[in-house]
């Protein structure tokens, strides 16, 4: 396993070749490569990461080895707000000084006549990328260590100063709450493809339940285990990944959306629901706030059930969103479609968590 300082091949970052769709200028992209990249040696060869429907992704080979990564945005018709890989580069680049685990930024290219999309490039962390929640194989010892890990990291996120980070106007100001339930009804209005009850309800009752913000921070928006890279031999994260969602906020939202995985059955990703415990070696959820909690400076977290209703409703407006670019053929993943299915798996569940915060 990775904790013998080798990564296994199921801990590697997973490539897939890449489909006519998804090919990028070769020429085109070496030149920029040249211009903006110090260092960098051509011929470049490239492959796509498995996975992920939001901002394409590509392994970058140099000529002398080096690896980088590029994201961009996906070919096509986009919804206004969506895929903004500038706002993610910008905060990749306002991290990478203070320490915070980002990959290095190397270049943005807004000029979308050069790979047919606005990209950007940065380092490649050379890790293990778990995607199994339940971690198998490794001892209840390590589980501990990485899910320790995974909570400090986010604390540590949310307690940097994001203002010396020149990010002071990476978010609006105002309810972070308000803003994001308003975004998500017009992204889900945007992409709605039909009537879903549950969905309508929770239009109407998370506007009217929203809980005051009693702090600002710089806020993930999809913190979960395989949006990150950890050590190849240690439980540390050397890189957080995918900041798409990425914004000024309250970090309650983030933190909640973090704990989504002990709510949630394993499926073989986050989900963690019952196997907790000295057993597993994975942290119980009180054993996560009250860490987090320490490493803050918070003296506890509300009432979860509502943060968890909004959640799984954000969630069910990014997976319609797929939905609806699979109706359109932009879709970027072969997990598109599954993924979308989730939809009403996804509502029901949300409302589920609105009437134990008490809706009716």
């Amino acid at each position: 396993m990775g904790r013998r300082g080798v990564v296994t091949p199921t801990e590697a970052p997973q490539t897939t070749e890449v489909a006519d769709k998804d090919r990028l200028d070769d020429a085109a992209l070496t030149g920029w490569m040249v211009a903006n990249v110090d260092g960098f040696v051509p011929p470049l060869r490239y492959r796509k990461f498995a996975g992920g429907q939001s901002n394409p992704t590509y392994l970058i080979e140099a000529g002398d080895g080096a690896r980088y990564v590029l994201r961009r945005k996906p070919f096509g018709p986009l919804l206004p707000s969506a895929h903004a890989v500038d706002r993610e580069y910008r905060l990749i680049a306002g991290l990478h000084p203070t320490g915070f685990p980002v990959a290095k930024p190397y270049g943005l290219c807004t000029d979308a006549g050069v790979i047919g999309a606005e990209f950007y490039v940065m380092g490649f962390a050379d890790g293990r990328n778990l995607w199994d929640g339940t971690l198998p194989g490794y001892a209840p010892a390590e589980r501990t260590a990485i899910y320790e890990a995974m909570c400090d990291t986010l604390a540590d996120l949310h307690t940097t100063d994001y203002v010396a980070a020149g990010l002071a106007d990476y978010g609006k100001p105002g309810n972070y709450f308000e803003r994001q339930v308003a975004r998500w009804t017009k992204q889900y209005r945007a992409s709605e493809t039909e009537v879903m009850p549950e969905v309508d309800r929770l239009i109407e009752w998370l506007p009217a339940t929203l809980p005051p913000q009693t702090a600002t921070s710089i806020v993930h928006g999809d913190y979960r285990i395989d949006n990150m890279i950890l050590a190849p031999d240690a439980p540390r994260v050397i890189a957080v990944l995918d900041w798409e969602l990425s914004t000024l906020g309250d970090p309650l939202a983030d933190f909640s959306y973090f704990l989504m995985s002990w709510v949630t059955q394993p499926e073989g990703r986050s989900g963690v629901m019952g196997r907790t415990g000295p057993d597993t070696g994975i942290p119980p959820i009180e054993a996560m706030v009250e860490r987090y909690c320490a490493r803050t400076g918070r003296d506890g977290v509300p009432d979860l059930n509502w943060y968890f209703a909004y959640n799984l409703f954000r969630l069910t407006g990014i997976v319609q969103g797929i939905k609806k670019r699979i109706v359109e053929g932009t879709a970027s993943s072969a997990q598109a479609e599954a993924s979308a299915a989730q939809v009403y798996r996804l509502a029901g569940a949300a409302w589920d968590f609105a009437r134990k915060a008490g809706a009716e």
